[in-house]
């Protein structure tokens, strides 16, 4: 990135950056602790609380919890067969939770803002082989340090980007350093080679999300649930929000009119939702019972809101047919590669912005049925309740996870190429 080559807003970028460094660290205080953060750990956004050892270690920055998820056992499998440690930064509280309780052989630190002094303490601190940066979050001050540093900067598993396309001589100026860039697509590699990358540095590969294993079954949860699911037509609305819930409730009282035993397991994305779901449901005159409240399921039960953490792989194995949240709002929709694993067919809506591929691959072997008015769900899913073309889903479902190809030994393999040894 020569300098009179540097498209103006990353100037722009880097003068409001160091004159605003103070502002810039009281805005994140406030945000640290809004999201929980402990206290002694805000100085690591400034840079501080840097390395343990000497050692080299293979830095991974993925923002949130979503594209930290992604990247254990490739950190693992790294960790294992190039003896190198590895460090995770990640933005938010409860990314940084799960590094902890999933990855315990990592070293975790939250991401330095991008100030002179953050940046500057932070890239002093560690010996970093190699920066891996999961989906984006790139930040000009420090990948120009990164370039200075001569430390590889790779950029895996891209995915679509309005932001890089709208600013597309930014990015451009930003990738061009990259040792390489990792897609889920064609269509990704191809808006990637758009920006100037050579062919060289971009490569197609599978989700790194195909990577992660199945999703627990907990066995109380399939207790609960077990009578009703062997004698009772059951749907599955998971990961719902806000703007989700009235209408997959709405669905159900249109089902309830071909299968008047039917029953709706709804696993809200967050937890906090379980108590205005119950009370949604009650105003549409649907008796529900909700699971952190430990309400037994009975022949009256309607609605089940599933309103806990780590128990959605057993709603999966349960439940014939599956309606992922988040793809009737703006939210993105949520990962559908979690069923995928359960023989059960999946429902979705328009927006699915951030699992295009996902969504498209799965629905072109036949597992995944887009809906694209929220007023059609009721009847899509009573078309699938009674005929066998949900079985017909699930079964290509697990058979397209089961043909997916193990991708963590290619992306180790890439990285492991461009390493800087001490």
């Amino acid at each position: 990135m020569a300098s009179e080559r540097t498209p103006p807003l990353i100037h722009v970028w880097m003068l409001l950056t160091w004159c605003f460094a103070l502002p810039m660290a009281a805005v994140t205080w406030v945000l640290h602790r809004r999201m929980g953060g402990d206290p002694d750990r805000f100085s690591e956004r400034l840079g501080h609380n840097n390395a343990r050892d000497d050692g080299s270690v293979v830095w991974f920055h993925a923002a949130s919890l979503g594209e930290v998820m992604q990247i254990g056992p490739l950190a693992g499998h790294l960790n294992q067969s190039e003896k190198i440690n590895i460090l995770v930064t990640t933005t938010t509280v409860t990314g940084a939770n799960w590094v902890a309780r999933e990855m315990p052989y990592t070293t975790h630190r939250f991401a330095p803002i991008d100030t002179p002094g953050a940046v500057r303490r932070f890239l002093d601190g560690w010996s970093i082989a190699a920066a891996v940066f999961v989906e984006g979050d790139l930040w000009p001050r420090m990948l120009k340090g990164l370039q200075n540093r001569d430390v590889p900067q790779i950029l895996i598993n891209a995915r679509h980007s309005r932001t890089r396309m709208r600013f597309h001589s930014v990015f451009a100026a930003l990738l061009k350093p990259f040792a390489f860039v990792t897609c889920r697509s064609e269509a990704v590699a191809d808006s990637m080679r758009g920006l100037g990358l050579p062919s060289d540095k971009v490569h197609v590969l599978p989700d790194l999300r195909l990577t992660l294993p199945k999703l627990d079954v907990p066995q109380d949860a399939i207790a609960a649930l077990s009578q009703a699911a062997q004698t009772r037509p059951m749907w599955l609305a998971a990961s719902t929000h806000r703007t989700d819930e009235d209408h997959v409730l709405n669905a159900h009282l249109h089902g309830l009119k071909t299968f008047p035993d039917a029953l709706l397991v709804i696993a809200p994305r967050h937890t906090d939702r379980g108590s205005p779901l119950m009370k949604l449901a009650q105003s549409k005159g649907l008796k529900a019972a909700q699971r952190s409240r430990k309400e037994p399921v009975t022949q009256a039960t309607q609605v089940y809101v599933a309103d806990t953490m780590g128990e959605l792989g057993a709603f999966f194995k349960l439940a014939p047919v599956a309606f992922i949240g988040g793809s009737f709002g703006q939210d993105g929709g949520h990962n559908p590669y979690e069923p995928a694993h359960f023989d059960t067919g999946i429902v979705y809506g328009p927006n699915v912005k951030n699992f295009i591929d996902a969504y498209a691959s799965l629905r072109h072997a036949g597992a995944a049925q887009q809906v694209d008015d929220p007023k059609q769900l009721g009847q899509v899913i009573v078309d699938l309740m009674r005929g066998d073309k949900v079985a017909t889903m699930g079964e290509a479902g697990r058979t397209y996870m089961a043909n997916s190809q193990n991708c963590t030994l290619d992306y180790a393999k890439l990285i492991a190429g461009v390493l800087k040894r001490p």
